[in-house]
């Protein structure tokens, strides 16, 4: 089993997951005098998180939604990896899982993470879990895709990585080769909207296109999850009136 530091916290951080970019040097959490309240006093480095003006996530206004005809064109491919435990979340990092085509840019996929309870809300609702996956295109742009999780039947497409999340700090290789658009709804309706990372050092510039078909988990893969971090998610972000994008 190798660390995060023998993969480099670069890694687990710089390839767009919880914290690209963000210093090692500078420690942050999900709550006390470390958490998101006091993440822009934290480091120069840091600033956005307070002063940003689009922050992510948001509670999406479904009522302002405007129509656009834009599809996800997901060309995702099978591929290797590990799964991560980088002490903020588990995450999942892919050699070469392809890429997606969003508003007619190709975003290869670098890798996908989960928060609980889900960060962004649909008109107030809230879900367990979601995943962010992690997209950078060519020209440096980030792009993240949002799936929601209810409580329901057990995700075959996501079993092998349940069963094998890291306890601490560490990573273990993927059991076998993993298909990102296996773990996509079959409905893939979206609402898009201008955010940031949603973890420091909270830089602005990222697009996100969030599902509104939610997945299914069993109450046991959340519970396996939810043991290892019961909560890491930011709060909820002014809208701030930035446009809100639904497509079906």
């Amino acid at each position: 089993m190798k660390t995060t530091k023998t993969l480099g916290i670069g890694i687990a951080f710089a390839l767009l997951g919880n914290g690209v970019f963000a210093s090692e040097h500078l420690h942050w959490e999900y709550a006390g005098k470390d958490g998101p309240a006091h993440w822009g006093a934290l480091g120069e480095e840091f600033a956005a998180c307070q002063t940003g003006r689009l922050q992510a996530p948001i509670d999406i206004p479904v009522q302002l939604a405007i129509r656009n005809d834009f599809p996800i064109r997901p060309g995702y491919q099978s591929s290797s990896g590990d799964i991560v435990n980088n002490g903020h979340t588990i995450q999942v990092v892919l050699a070469d899982g392809g890429s997606a085509n969003l508003s007619g840019q190709d975003y290869p996929i670098a890798q996908f993470h989960f928060h609980t309870p889900a960060e962004e809300r649909v008109s107030g609702k809230r879900y367990p879990l979601n995943a962010h996956l992690v997209h950078k295109s060519a020209d440096g742009t980030i792009a993240v895709i949002g799936i929601f999780f209810k409580v329901g039947a057990e995700n075959a497409v996501l079993k092998n990585v349940f069963l094998n999340l890291p306890a601490e700090e560490s990573s273990v290789p993927l059991p076998e080769k993993f298909d990102i658009g296996s773990m996509l709804p079959h409905a893939l309706s979206y609402y898009k909207y201008a955010g940031s990372l949603t973890t420091p050092p909270c830089s602005e510039g990222v697009t996100f296109y969030i599902l509104s078909t939610p997945l299914e988990i069993s109450q046991a893969q959340l519970n396996a999850f939810q043991k290892r971090f019961h909560l890491n998610a930011r709060p909820i972000k002014p809208v701030n009136g930035r446009m809100i994008v639904y497509s079906r």
